[in-house]
């Protein structure tokens, strides 16, 4: 999908347009002002409190419109920054929260985070369907680990190319359960500004610029972990 141009000329824009307006009100007040004084009644002039009361409530106004201008002048460049953001992404690989992962090139990849040292853990792959196709057991050491899987099921025979889910379960010496968090980790290839928040297509799945929670240069492999190393 093709990425949305990023400037800033629409926000300069927008500033002028609310100086104009601003200024195009003030003039027409004067002039109401003017032609009030004008026309007054000689003999019951405007009154100098009521008079003074219409100059505050008007710089009350004015005060108001020239904050909302500029208020949305900042929120256009504020949108325009963020999907200049968004766009620095392509290219990058990308660590964020969530489960799924692209089998592709003989390989998907998933990051993990144990809460604790895991003494049991059991890894859990499943197909599109929903099928189990690859289990294996093993321990984790505390912390951040990454899993690589090679696409070879339980059964010993290549699984096809698709998106596949992990979940990793596992417990302590004392066998209680320790929480153990993943994420997907793919090159982003595009950006979808269609939607109320950016969207990276990382591989075949949409991923929220906001579940993002790594992001580094493709040429800096991480280190690989697999349960039970």
């Amino acid at each position: 999908m093709a990425v949305d141009g990023v400037s800033s000329s629409s926000s300069s824009s927008a500033v002028s347009s609310a100086r104009s307006t601003i200024a195009g009100n003030f003039d027409t007040f004067l002039s109401i002002l003017t032609t009030q004084l004008k026309n007054q009644n000689p003999l019951d002039p405007l009154d100098t409190n009521q008079f003074t009361a219409q100059l505050v409530q008007f710089s009350g106004v004015e005060q108001q419109l020239k904050t909302n201008e500029f208020l949305e002048a900042l929120l256009l460049n504020t949108q325009t920054s963020y999907r200049a953001d968004a766009v620095s992404y392509i290219g990058k690989e990308v660590t964020a929260s969530g489960e799924t992962a692209e089998l592709k090139d003989g390989g998907a990849y998933w990051a993990y985070n144990a809460a604790t040292s895991v003494a049991n853990a059991t890894v859990t792959i499943k197909d599109a369907s929903g099928q189990v196709v690859y289990t294996e057991s093993g321990s984790l050491n505390a912390g951040p680990g990454n899993f690589l899987w090679d696409g070879m099921g339980s059964d010993g025979n290549k699984k096809p190319d698709g998106v596949y889910t992990i979940s990793i379960k596992g417990t302590n010496l004392a066998g209680n359960e320790v929480k153990v968090s993943t994420s997907s980790v793919g090159v982003v290839t595009a950006v979808d500004f269609s939607g109320a928040e950016p969207m990276l297509t990382v591989g075949k799945n949409k991923v929220a610029l906001s579940d993002v929670t790594s992001i580094r240069q493709v040429n800096t492999p991480p280190a690989e972990e697999k349960a039970g190393s």
